[in-house]
């Protein structure tokens, strides 16, 4: 089976690259091949010159005050690393607790457990059946020696969306700074960190269309708030992440930005009506079938479904025509269920039935039946596998 096959919804894990983001990354390739960081000739101020211009139109599109506060990095993992230990380390001694929710990607919650290992103080709230935070218990975990507060735009598994602005005000309040992992929203939500008031914004090529290998961290407020650099060098990126500057993926993700943002309205009305159709279809023809999440405001191709009866991992093992995710840690011959459901209160045996279905910008209608189709035959026939009396 080719994957040309294969009904592709894990768009959350990695989506395509666009053809027209390709097509503005090939020059820089071949044609323009010279280091950024070459700018005592010709080719190297022009390679310059894609990659300030590429910068500004990231700083664009995620709503950053200007193109000096955009990092480039490999990715939002990097960017994410860099964020948090980076301010966390800059605002040492004197700030000393970090505070974050408990569905937070690993590239948060891993730095952020670091950090407590080499003596900060971390909380980590819990959050509601819905997936959200309460910002009631955030402003009471809040203290005058909180250095940052670090919230997802979206989650990743669940699409449960985040309340980001309302965080950042309690946590300015205090005088701590508000760090928001925006890979999932971006390019499916309006991403502007001035209107959350982020201080620092993470974002990813590969969850918007662009390439993978390519990240920004949006510092706003340039100055203000300067992280201790975390890999040494160089000095590039105004000194904040050394290496050689990935200009095709900066082209792309600049590029990957700026079609999202474009067509984002239209785009999220269709991806959000393909979600809808695919819950419907679901939910009308399977009994025990759970929306998890349901009652918050999620991504709009994003669709976190429970099956009671079945494993997840079988489920998914039944399906090679239909890419999908369990959101599941898996060791070996021993799944575990997804940390974020556990996490939201739901049920041990219903968090490992659970398949995370998200769709895209190449997702189509047909597809979505199909998929529907797929998913619940496969589900009535492992329950009554399951029923089958053993000989």
């Amino acid at each position: 089976m080719t994957g040309r096959d294969v009904i592709y919804l894990d768009c959350n894990a990695s989506t395509p690259c666009d053809p027209r983001v390709v097509e503005a990354m090939l020059p820089f390739f071949t044609a323009v091949a010279a280091n950024p960081a070459s700018r005592n000739h010709r080719p190297g101020r022009e390679a310059l010159t894609a990659l300030e211009d590429a910068r500004e139109v990231v700083a664009r599109c995620v709503g950053a005050g200007s193109a000096t506060e955009i990092v480039f990095t490999s990715g939002a993992s990097e960017a994410n690393n860099l964020a948090l230990t980076g301010a966390a380390e800059a605002l040492a001694p004197r700030r000393r607790h970090l505070l974050t929710q408990a569905t937070e990607h690993p590239s948060v919650l891993e730095p952020l457990r670091r950090l407590a290992a080499r003596g900060w103080e971390l909380t980590v709230l819990g959050v509601g059946r819905d997936g959200r935070v309460r910002l009631d218990e955030l402003a009471a975990a809040l203290r005058d020696d909180t250095a940052l507060v670090s919230l997802m735009l979206a989650n990743n598994e669940t699409g449960a969306v985040q309340p980001v602005a309302g965080a950042a005000v309690l946590a300015h309040r205090r005088g701590a700074v508000l760090h928001c992992d925006a890979a999932q929203g971006a390019g499916k939500l309006p991403l502007d960190a001035a209107a959350l008031a982020a201080d620092l914004l993470t974002v990813s090529g590969h969850k918007v269309y662009g390439p993978k290998g390519i990240g920004a961290l949006c510092l706003r407020g340039g100055a203000a708030l300067r992280p201790v650099p975390q890999i040494l060098g160089g000095g590039h990126e105004g000194g904040l992440r050394s290496g050689t500057p990935n200009l095709p993926g900066a082209i792309g993700l600049a590029r990957a930005l700026e079609l999202a943002a474009a067509e984002l309205p239209d785009e999220s009305a269709r991806v959000a009506a393909l979600r809808d159709r695919l819950e419907q279809v679901l939910l009308a023809r399977l009994d025990g079938c759970t929306v998890n999440a349901a009652g918050a405001p999620r991504l709009p191709g994003t669709s976190n479904l429970g099956f009671a009866g079945v494993e997840g991992a079988a489920l998914l093992a039944s399906l090679p025509d239909v890419a999908v995710g369990t959101g599941s840690a898996c060791a070996s011959s021993h799944p575990e269920p997804s940390p974020v459901l556990l996490a939201m209160g739901v049920e041990r045996a219903l968090a490992a039935s659970s398949l995370r279905l998200s769709l895209g910008r190449f997702t189509t209608a047909a597809e979505v039946e199909r998929a529907a189709g797929r998913i619940a035959d496969e589900v009535l026939r492992l329950r009554a596998l399951r029923r089958r009396p053993r000989a």
